[in-house]
Order: structure tokens, then sequence, then C-alpha cells
């Protein structure tokens, strides 16, 4: 298995997590039901964020802390929600990467995830 190099291989993550979170029982509702997505714009976004933060390029354009904090107006974020959707992301990483790169992606996820649960909370 290899790390997480190219543009292309953040688009195979991504494209794979999304698979499994729409499908999710858990939290699968947050992507189908409480907002509506529209994926062909929604998927690039997260493309390009992903590829910021693992890569250092200025490729995303955009504040995820107020989507998320309008997200949480319409449903509660929990902190087992957010539990949940590191768990996928982590599963999703080691199914399909191993290395360096993969193990920041994990970190990145779990400090963004740890600040973007105690915004919505104290919001």
């Amino acid at each position: 298995m290899r790390d997480i190099e190219t543009r292309t291989d953040i688009e195979t993550l991504i494209d794979a997590f999304y698979k499994r979170i729409l499908t999710d029982e858990y939290i699968g509702f947050f992507f189908t039901k409480v907002v509506a997505l529209d994926w062909d714009v929604h998927i690039p976004i997260m493309y390009d964020f992903w590829e910021s933060m693992l890569f250092d390029t200025d490729t995303y354009a955009g504040n995820p802390m107020l989507k998320h904090m309008a997200l949480h107006q319409k449903h509660a974020l929990e902190p087992a929600h957010f539990e949940r959707w590191l768990s996928l992301w982590e599963e999703t990483i080691q199914q399909h990467f191993k290395g360096t790169t993969a193990t920041l992606a994990i970190e990145k996820a779990k400090q963004i995830g740890g600040l973007m649960q105690h915004k919505v909370q104290t919001y």
C-alpha cells in the first residue's frame, strides 16, 4: 500500500469516504436530509480542502467552521457525530493508503474535528 502523494490520491480518498458517509446509518442523514448538498459542487471543494491541508497549497478558499456552525443550527452536531465521522475517515484512509501523509490526514482530521466540536458546542 502506498502513501497519499497526488491530487488524484486525494480524490480517491474523498470519493471512497463520501461513499461510506452517505450510507452510514448514524451520520449519513446530515448529508442526505439535513443539508441539501450539490455534490457536483461539494466534492471538488473537499478535494481542494484536503489538498490544501496535506500538500500546503492554496487550492481551498473558504471557511468550513461557518458551514458547520450553520449545520449545527439545523441539527445539533454531537460529540458522537464527530467521533463517527473521524472513525469513517480513519478506516477509509487505512483501507487505501499507508505512510506519512496518510498519517497526517488522520492527525489533521482529529485537530479540525476537535476544534469544530469545541466551536459548535460553545456557539
